[in-house]
Parts: structure tokens; sequence; C-alpha cells
């Protein structure tokens, strides 16, 4: 499937109601799962490659064109939406043209950009801080004329809940939406009543909402997350956490009893072949071999 008629589909699922829940991928492995478990779309977190490729804290470390090898590396592998963190953008709103079309480009269907100051931090980190409104929504109006294929769609992210409150973040969003994004995404609202009001206040455009295991925002069940009429409800690390956990457990258990087999804490060959889809790549060595 070509990248317009993924976006196309993409936009129109977005719109016709009902919340699409989307898990983070930090790998196209990570992407393969996801892709077979049956999910309608994939997220890359910035935050995500950051920890699984740098082994580093989110705090602004990864680059644009390490976000786009890894667009390009999942666009290979699967057919679904790929929405991408893009972090602030990388700089000033030419910046932020330039990475619009570099990731348009390399197969997202959707970029996410925020307003904090450079270098970032995790959403969910303190000491976060934001841009002047003006600055924030020239990104959003860059990336807005960058796109190409108007079915690419623009996430907007604003992180002035934890630096000038709720109101200001709901007053931003408000902003993204005049200047051409999508979607909009108020980033760790810290208490029920507020994820509640976000939907209402910002009705007639879809919302993110994004879910942290031990994160500020309170973890919800995503059937009332629906309810409340958000279209996105984002777990953008927990394929990260579960394959940490595997590892811990996994590799502690190796380091104590000396050995490891299926009966361990790990996925059977057949399942890691089957992953990988390794049938398709047999199948296709048999029709251009010689033998």
């Amino acid at each position: 499937m070509m990248n317009h008629e993924i976006n196309k589909a993409f936009r129109k699922r977005l719109n016709s109601g009902g919340a699409v829940l989307i898990p983070g991928a930090a790998n196209a492995l990570a992407a393969r799962v996801i892709d077979q478990l049956g999910y309608e779309a994939v997220y890359i977190s910035g935050a995500g490659l950051t920890n699984t490729n740098l082994g580093m804290p989110d705090l602004g470390f990864i680059s644009l064109p390490e976000i786009a090898e890894h667009t390009a590396a999942i666009r290979n592998i699967t057919s679904l939406p790929i929405v991408v963190d893009a972090d602030t953008g990388f700089g000033n709103a030419l910046n932020v043209h330039h990475t619009v079309r570099t990731l348009e480009s390399a197969g997202a269907s959707a970029i996410q950009l925020e307003d904090q100051v450079n270098p970032k931090r995790c959403g969910h980190f303190s000491g976060k801080d934001v841009v002047d409104i003006v600055e924030a929504r020239s990104r959003i109006k860059a990336a807005a004329d960058a796109r190409q294929d108007p079915d690419f769609l623009i996430v907007a992210r604003t992180d002035a809940c934890a630096t000038h409150g709720f109101d200001a973040a709901i007053e931003r969003a408000e902003a993204f939406i005049e200047d051409g994004a999508d979607i909009t995404f108020i980033e760790a609202p810290s208490g029920l009543e507020n994820i509640r009001e976000i939907p209402k206040r910002l009705s007639g455009t879809p919302q993110l909402i994004n879910l942290v295991v031990g994160g500020k925002t309170p973890i919800m069940d995503f059937s009332e997350l629906d309810q409340m009429g958000f279209g996105l409800v984002l777990y953008a690390n927990v394929a990260l956490q579960g394959a940490l956990k595997g590892m811990h457990d996994a590799l502690s258990m190796l380091k104590s009893d000396g050995r490891m087999d299926e009966n361990g804490p790990v996925a059977s060959f057949e399942i890691r072949q089957h992953a990988v889809h390794k049938d398709h790549y047999d199948e296709l060595e048999k029709r251009y071999s010689d033998k």
C-alpha cells in the first residue's frame, strides 16, 4: 500500500469516531509485533529511540537522521499508519519545515511536534519549559505548510500544563488548531477532571492522550477514554518497558543458573523467526535460487 493511501485511510479512521489505541515502537521488531497483534497504528517515540538505541534518558539527545532512519525501517515492514515523535522539530520554523519533509519522505503518516524549548525533556520529567506562543505557533504553521500529502497529519503537543497551567495549555491547543494542526495533544494532565475537560473544550478536533506507566497522568481504561471523546490513546513505551523487564528477568536467571532453555522467560526460537517473517524470506530465496 502506498503512503498516500495509508495516510488517507488513517485520516478517515480518526474522523469516523471511536478512539484508536496506539502503542509505541522503539525499533522495527517492536513494530512487527504491534502489527501482528492487530493494532491499527504504531507510534515512534523519541524517548523510546533514545532509551533503546543510545541507552540515555529522554533529554533531547536523538537527532532527525536517526528518527528518519527508524521511520524508514518501520515503514519497510508494515503498512500501518506511523505517527512519529519529532520532538521540537529540531530548531526554528525552517528546521520544522525540513523535519516534516524528511519524515514524510521516510514514510511517516503523522508528525508530532511540541512547544518545549530546545533541548526538550521527557513530558513526564520535572524542569520543563515552553517557548513563547509566537514561536510555538510558527512551528505548527511551518509544519502544515511543509506537508506534501494533504492527508499527512500534524499532531501539535503542548507541555504548558506544567509551566503555565491547564487553561493556558487549552488556549495553546486552540491556537494550534487555527494554525493547521489536525490533532492536539496536551501532555501530562495530572487530574481526572482536567482529562475529562480536554475533549469537551477542544471538540471537533481529535485529541491524543499519552498514558505513561509510572508517569504523571493517571492510567484510565481505554473504554472510558473512548467514551470521553479522545481520538488517540497512546502508550508510547509499554513495549519498551515490557522488553526491559523481560531482559532483566531472562538475564538474571541466566546469571544465577548459568544456563537458559525454552522453559525460561524467553520467546521460543520459532516465535522469534515468526516475528521477523523468516518464512517469507525463505520463499523469496527459493524463487530466486538457481537450484
